[in-house]
């Protein structure tokens, strides 16, 4: 911090030569001076002689650093690796940190936390992720201790397009103040794009802490969130151009899906991946529907419209292309919308939350822009209402030590009619419809901890994946086949028809011949007259699957959350309710164990 006659008692040439002279002292000297200064406040009123600071001396008269302790929650990988950052920027400056997930985090020694940082995801319809939900019991029980020596901060992320956006963060923080703990910076909440309000969160605690040790050198001017190895090139701040090598339509004719194989080039890449990583693409809107959008709000295409507070501009064209998301409505939008738009009827019916939220569910901006049309919305505006258009994740579908120079994925085309018009998702449909071999698109590696298979011979394997889930599970087969694995492995899969939607057939087939394939139980729902899901599959296999269990065999699903995930966890437990003769309370405890165990893991979405 510079010295100035607005921030200390000193005039202009005090501060001046005193701000000159710190720059050239080493912090050895820094802490002798400040002993010497203090020890001149002991000087009597007949000039005696001032004590001879000592390094000693000085030290004891700086306060003491307060220990933190960074606790994360995370799902997919974020929230873990902001956390990782936060810790790597605290020791460089010297602080004593203990960073811990914080399911590995033992409550009884939060009453011994001095300074606490939370970074958490949140997950589902507000609910903590996985690996916070007992720490977050905890602290919201009886049994949490005040916390009034405790200060702290939270850095929730989240989705502004979920009604309980970073609902977790917002519990931690509101419970936090209630057991007495002091706000040392307020709470952030982030949306998808989380680099640059985390990056500023980061910076404003180490600016704080720095000031209060006294030592506001060598802090860093910035914090980026993607870079925790110092080897890492590609990142979602500074994505890979990455060239498509193929693009497959993997269901047979007749079919009501269309998922497509991807294959990309990562020739120059310089990064190793695992099964259970992602690959994030950003994606660019339909152009058919940028010009209708351009039509609806009668502007010129090619004019300049600031995309940032920064006054950052691109042609509106290439805004609406490339950098504003206009095909997802979220209740921050309505409400930005509401303000900007000067429409009396949007202006009453965003004072209730629930209209919001049944508003947005399958409309887009062109909806919004025709419901309630603005008074006079300006291009300048456009920045203040939308959000930047979000990256894209996929789970990787091939195997790194079988395939190094290429990375595959399985992006099945989103298409629905909803309010009377037809919808179409923005990255899927992109490479359904407007993206070919040859062509270029932005990526990053996403790392997944949660995520992550064993590559042991004596861990068995049960994969639940339906539909596009089964992506990881390719990759981790292709690996096993590679690393010539022996453990045993199963997998359920399930879709509408044997004949047109069976993903990658051959090569399952192929593996379950040569045995890296252990089991295989397959569902297609509307191939019988009564429909059959993967859930019934688990159930049928009970026995079976439970002495798997018992042998330590890891659970992995991944897919979709609203209705799949849900239904595996509950047939999980009616299997090991019934297998293990426990009630519903124990099989409870039991998959609980599992998922601490690292034995039950999920990728939904």
């Amino acid at each position: 911090m510079e010295l100035t006659v607005t921030n200390s008692p000193f005039n202009q040439q005090q501060s001046e030569s005193i701000t000159q002279l710190l720059s050239t002292l080493t912090p050895e000297q820094k802490v002798w001076l400040s002993g010497y200064l203090t020890a001149s406040q002991f000087k009597n009123d007949s000039n005696q002689a001032v004590l001879e600071p000592t390094t000693e001396t000085s030290v004891a008269t700086l306060p003491k650093q307060r220990d933190i302790t960074v606790l994360y929650g995370s799902e997919t990988g974020n929230a873990q690796g902001l956390a990782e950052t936060l810790e790597n920027k605290l020791k460089e400056q010297s602080f004593n940190v203990q960073l811990e997930c914080m399911e590995d985090f033992k409550p009884k020694n939060l009453k011994k936390v001095e300074d606490l940082f939370i970074i958490t995801a949140t997950h589902g319809e507000g609910d903590p992720p996985d690996n916070a939900i007992t720490f977050h019991e905890f602290i919201h029980s009886r049994k949490a201790p005040k916390l009034n020596d405790v200060r702290f901060s939270v850095l929730a992320l989240g989705d502004e397009s979920y009604e309980f956006f970073c609902q977790t963060g917002k519990d931690f923080d509101k419970k936090l103040e209630e057991l007495g703990a002091e706000r040392l910076h307020p709470r952030i909440d982030c949306d998808l794009d989380f680099d640059e309000p985390a990056e500023k969160w980061m910076e404003d605690i180490l600016n704080a802490l720095a000031v209060e040790a006294g030592n506001t050198s060598d802090i860093p001017a910035q914090v980026d969130p993607e870079h925790i190895s110092t080897t890492q090139t590609y990142s979602r701040t500074n994505p890979y151009e990455a060239e498509i090598l193929e693009n497959i339509n993997l269901n047979g004719r007749g079919s009501n899906k269309e998922v497509r194989h991807i294959e990309l080039s990562l020739e120059g890449f310089g990064e190793a991946f695992e099964p259970g990583d992602c690959i994030g693409i950003f994606p660019k809107n339909d152009p058919e529907f940028v010009e209708e959008l351009i039509e609806t709000l009668v502007w010129d295409a090619d004019e300049e419209v600031p995309i940032n507070e920064e006054g950052d501009k691109l042609s509106l064209r290439d805004a609406l292309t490339n950098y504003f998301e206009i095909t997802k409505l979220t209740k921050p939008i309505i409400k930005k919308a509401a303000d900007i738009f000067e429409n009396g009827v949007l202006s009453e019916k965003v004072k209730k939350d629930r209209w919001i939220y049944g508003y947005v569910e399958g409309r887009d901006f062109i909806d919004l822009i025709n419901d309630f049309p603005p008074e006079d919305l300006q291009p300048e505006a456009l920045h203040k209402i939308l959000r930047k258009l979000p990256a894209r994740e996929y789970s990787i579908a091939s195997s790194y030590e079988a395939n190094p120079d290429e990375v595959h994925l399985t992006i099945g085309a989103v298409r629905y009619h909803a309010n009377g018009r037809d919808r179409k998702g923005v990255c899927s449909v992109q490479f359904a419809e407007r993206l070919e071999p040859g062509d270029k698109v932005s990526i990053y590696l996403k790392k997944n901890p949660n995520f992550k298979f064993p590559k042991t011979e004596d861990t068995p394997v049960i994969m639940i994946g339906p539909g596009t889930g089964i992506a990881p599970f390719r990759s981790y087969i292709q690996e096993k086949e590679e690393l010539e694995l022996g453990n045993k492995s199963w997998l359920f899969f399930g879709e509408q028809h044997f004949t047109t939607d069976f993903l990658y057939q051959t090569e399952w087939q192929t593996w379950l011949k040569d045995g890296v394939l252990t089991k295989m139980n397959l569902a297609f729902s509307r191939d019988t007259e009564e429909k059959v899901y993967v859930q019934h599959r688990i159930e049928e296999n009970g026995e079976e699957l439970y002495q798997w269990i018992k042998e330590g065999a890891a659970i992995y699903v991944c897919g979709d959350e609203k209705n799949m995930a849900k239904d595996v966890h509950q047939s999980l437990l009616n299997v090991i309710q019934k297998e293990g003769h426990y009630n519903e309370e124990e099989a409870e405890t039991f998959l609980t164990k599992l998922k601490k165990d690292k034995k039950y893991q999920r990728d939904i979405y």
